[in-house]
């Protein structure tokens, strides 16, 4: 948490304060500081939207859920919330994950979002933030790298206007190479036009200097223009492809495949559903619980494991410090409160966030105006989102998963430590077949791995006139007969010998202990 700290405050002041992070940041609210938080504010808000609106094509809901899912996060992480940068809503990660879990089906994604709340709830309570650090960043890697793939090459079919292609991977990718030949040349025409204009974007705000001030207005002006471009490439993408298919409309003939009629308003209010009514009756809460199975530990866990891993992330590169139990209590809150307006499980977003921090967002305010700005667009854009091309939403979500794959990890960890691929390719491509089997693996293997290294500490050895044991770490029960068996090899073999403990495995340090980034 940034700011100092008060003294002389009495207990439950500073426990009041700690669980309110607002009081600490809002008695020295500045107007400066407003207006900084304004203009992130509208330029993350600028994002948000056309995403929000991609990522439920992704969790294969209605895309009016998107826009559901993207203002009570800011809100309460206003409140609640220990990091200036961080914003929450709908992602990428958590989109695919919704779709794996809720069956593309509205009151399940609802109800999964009400209960991965209660489970981060929950663990903030008991301080069970640490839990978090035994998910070791190889595993992280290899989630979020096989997430870019599945996620970017379901988004392929909308790209080439394919209808009916299943959403498992492995089939996905059979049947969208067997049926190319039936793509449609409106929607692969531009597809590949926003794909490209995106990236275009992209390169060029990388290429981009800061101006001095002595430098004339001109170039000033037109360097922030195109910085402003840049920035908000994505609603201006979907802007021009629905000036498009809406010019397509009115001349009678239409090539692009549309999002098609959005619910027009604001969600109402109303408890998640914890029963769902079917044809031929209705679908109990504890069958629907069943249902979702192991996504209601997958989904709250990444959750946290996202949220927490960008806060860490630009809290260093920002100096200030967060507080990983409160940040399980805020996610915690923000997916409850969500689930009361439809919204899908949320978490940090990786791209907005460095959006929010590039912008120079001075608190948590800026979430309120983003916040804000979605209400507006649910309250009065919501007729206009009927002309969006699907090709265009999908060119969106691939621009913003490439990233996520890092290939350099496999060349950082062979060259810094080549067990810590084992985790990382377990992870990687059973991610491929269920999500929920790569994650558990990797963080099995990643395990089993520690446990070695506590097993098989590195111990030296030396004889000064008598045996000096040195161990590289702490001993625990597991090291006892290993410590033993090294003795005793060295006090067998007598002066002079070399030492039998050189040629025994030491520990095994984890890609994290030697200076392993952050996961994302």
């Amino acid at each position: 948490m940034w700011g100092p700290r008060q003294p002389g405050q009495r207990w439950w002041q500073r426990a009041v304060r700690r669980r309110l992070p607002v009081l600490g940041w809002l008695p020295r609210y500045s107007l400066s500081c407003l207006r900084l938080d304004l203009t992130a504010g509208v330029t993350v808000g600028l994002t948000v939207v056309p995403q929000a609106l991609a990522y439920a094509e992704v969790a294969g809901l209605p895309v009016q859920y998107g826009l559901y899912s993207s203002f009570v996060g800011c809100f309460v992480y206003c409140l609640l919330g220990t990091a200036k940068d961080v914003t929450l809503g709908p992602t990428a990660i958590m989109s695919l994950l919704v779709s794996s879990y809720a069956f593309h089906d509205p009151a399940y994604a609802v109800l999964l979002a009400f209960l991965s709340g209660c489970i981060q709830l929950a663990m903030g309570l008991l301080h069970l933030g640490f839990l978090l650090d035994f998910v070791s960043c190889p595993v992280i890697k290899g989630f979020t790298s096989a997430a870019s793939i599945t996620i970017g090459f379901n988004q392929v079919k909308n790209i080439l206007g394919l209808q009916g292609i299943p959403r498992q991977f492995f089939l996905q990718v059979y049947e969208t190479l067997r049926r190319i030949g039936e793509a449609r040349a409106g929607d692969a025409i531009l597809g590949l036009s926003c794909l490209a204009a995106l990236a275009g974007l992209r390169a060029m705000k990388s290429r981009l200097h800061p101006t001095a001030s002595t430098e004339p207005l001109a170039a000033r002006a037109s360097v922030l223009l195109v910085r402003s471009c840049a920035t908000a490439r994505n609603a201006l993408v979907v802007l021009a492809a629905g000036l498009v298919a809406y010019s397509f409309q009115l001349s009678g003939s239409q090539p692009l495949t549309l999002t098609g009629s959005v619910p027009c308003g604001l969600p109402p209010f109303r408890p998640p559903p914890f029963s769902k009514a079917v044809p031929n009756g209705t679908v109990p809460f504890g069958r629907m619980v069943q249902d979702m199975g192991a996504g209601l530990a997958v989904v709250p866990l990444v959750g946290v494991l996202e949220t927490v891993a960008i806060a860490k992330a630009f809290a260093s590169q920002n100096d200030y410090r967060i507080d990983a139990n409160q940040e399980l209590l805020a996610m915690g809150t923000a997916n409850i409160l969500g689930s009361f307006f439809s919204s899908y499980p949320i978490t940090g977003s990786f791209g907005r966030t460095a959006v929010n921090a590039q912008t120079g967002v001075c608190t948590p305010m800026g979430g309120l105006v983003t916040g804000t700005l979605v209400l507006l667009s649910l309250a009065y854009l919501t007729s206009l989102f009927c002309y969006i091309p699907k090709a265009a939403l999908a060119a969106v979500i691939i621009s913003a998963v490439v990233p996520m794959f890092d290939a350099r990890i496999f060349r950082t960890l062979w060259r810094v430590k080549r067990l810590d691929l084992i985790p990382l390719c377990v992870t990687f491509l059973l991610c491929f077949w269920e999500v929920q089997y790569g994650i558990m693996a990797g963080v099995l293997v990643s395990g089993i791995l520690l446990l070695y290294s506590v097993a098989r500490p590195p111990i030296k050895v030396l004889e000064q006139g008598v045996l000096l044991v040195q161990p590289g770490s702490s001993l625990h029960f597991p090291a006892a007969d290993h410590l033993q068996d090294i003795i005793r090899d060295r006090a067998l073999a007598g002066p002079g010998s070399p030492s039998p403990a050189g040629r025994r495995l030491g520990g095994i340090p984890t890609f994290s202990q030697l200076g392993g980034g952050s996961a994302m």
